[in-house]
């Protein structure tokens, strides 16, 4: 008998803390309805509504033991389109859609999530614009949008979010200027889109990850001065001009890409690169003499601009001494290679100086060009004459 009445608390548990409420019921229903497996995939195989506990078979569902839906991870490779029923999974935390081809618009009523902490829909065919009710999501700390077909002017309050840390929505389609950001974010990347106009006046210090690459963005960089511990930015192919700001050769910048722009110059740096540092400030229109600062970089591309003089022995120490293991300096009007010959470059060097200003030919450095570098060792004289001619006088 107790054996019994035991089985039967167990079941009412199980039934009270377990069973899926109507409403997210209802509303799997409709997701379901909406979505389709790709050819191989089996994601729904486990979505059986005569289940009595969809909570604990259903996969991608997690659930609070009040039986209401608190994650919802659909896919990857699913068809189809996000139902507006979403919005009525109240308890919802995290909501995330894996790679595939799901298209049409995002769900419209965010504003009845107030939990949300986690959107995550990246890699499927997703269009329009992000709707104004993602405003009221007071608790979001990650929104993923990228690889998608979104379009439309940023909306300023997607960078005033009081909680929000991870803002991703690159490759998509969005128009407009990089909006002011307030949000205490440290991580923004919204490469491959279609911004433009100048960058806002300020940044969150906290940022650690910059990524603005592939838009038609002006101006200067003058508002990613107080950035001073980022670890990771990526401007390139934009239409910068100006000052490289010294602040952003810091010791925690591991990767910097500001290749393909119309930067000018470069503030004086002392500052010492941290190991294993890539740097690409290639296909500009950087004049001057090469900063010693940058030698400790183990990528360093400085080709196609417009550097001056002597390269610095410090170059050459860390060339041979393996810290730095790519220095690219072609097409420049560099006028001497400090080269002893009883230097000799590990193997695993990649050094490029054709098309510069010397005397003589470089001893090395010609061997290991890009295919795509002019086939010429040095520039013609006259080209070097008129350009050193022209700098005296301007």
């Amino acid at each position: 008998m107790n054996y019994t009445f035991f089985l039967l608390l167990l079941t009412l548990v199980h039934s009270t803390f377990s069973s899926l409420s109507p409403t997210d019921r209802t509303a799997l229903e409709s997701i379901r309805d909406s979505l389709t497996d790709m050819p191989g995939s089996g994601f729904f195989a486990t979505w059986d509504f005569t289940t009595p506990d969809p909570c604990s078979t259903f996969s991608g569902l997690t659930c609070t033991s009040l039986g209401r839906i608190s994650a919802l991870s659909l896919g990857p490779n699913l068809s189809g389109s996000l139902s507006p029923s979403i919005s009525n999974l109240t308890h919802l935390t995290q909501l995330v859609l894996y790679p595939g081809l799901v298209t049409g618009p995002l769900p419209p009523r965010f504003d009845t999530l107030p939990l949300l902490r986690v959107i995550s829909l990246t890699r499927n065919r997703l269009t329009g614009p992000i709707p104004n009710s993602l405003s009221s999501l007071s608790y979001l700390h990650t929104l993923d949008l990228s690889y998608n077909q979104l379009s439309g002017s940023l909306p300023p309050f997607l960078t005033t979010l009081p909680r929000l840390k991870v803002l991703v929505l690159a490759s998509n389609r969005f128009s407009d200027n990089v909006k002011p950001v307030s949000s205490p974010l440290f991580h923004l990347d919204m490469k491959m889109n279609q911004l433009s106009g100048q960058l806002p006046p300020a940044f969150p210090v906290s940022l650690r990850y910059l990524s603005l690459a592939g838009n038609s963005i002006s101006g200067t960089i003058i508002p990613l001065q107080p950035l001073i511990d980022l670890t990771f930015i990526d401007l390139s192919m934009n239409q910068f001009t100006g000052a490289i700001p010294q602040s952003l050769f810091g010791s925690t910048t591991t990767s910097m890409f500001l290749q393909r722009n119309n930067f000018t110059s470069i503030n004086s740096t002392s500052s010492v690169l941290p190991q294993g540092s890539v740097v690409d400030l290639s296909h500009n229109s950087i004049s001057g003499e090469l900063p010693p600062s940058l030698a400790g970089a183990e990528s360093l591309f400085l080709n196609n601009n417009r550097f001056t003089g002597d390269i610095p022995e410090e170059y050459i120490k860390s060339l041979i001494n393996g810290t730095t293991k790519t220095l690219f300096l072609q097409h420049n009007y560099l006028t001497k290679f400090p080269w002893n010959s009883g230097f000799e470059l590990p193997d695993s060097v990649s050094l490029c100086l054709s098309y510069n200003c010397m005397d003589t030919d470089p001893v090395v450095g010609l061997s290991t060009c890009p295919i795509e570098v002019a086939p010429l060792l040095s520039r013609p004289a006259i080209q070097c004459s008129r350009f050193y001619n022209h700098s005296s006088t301007g």
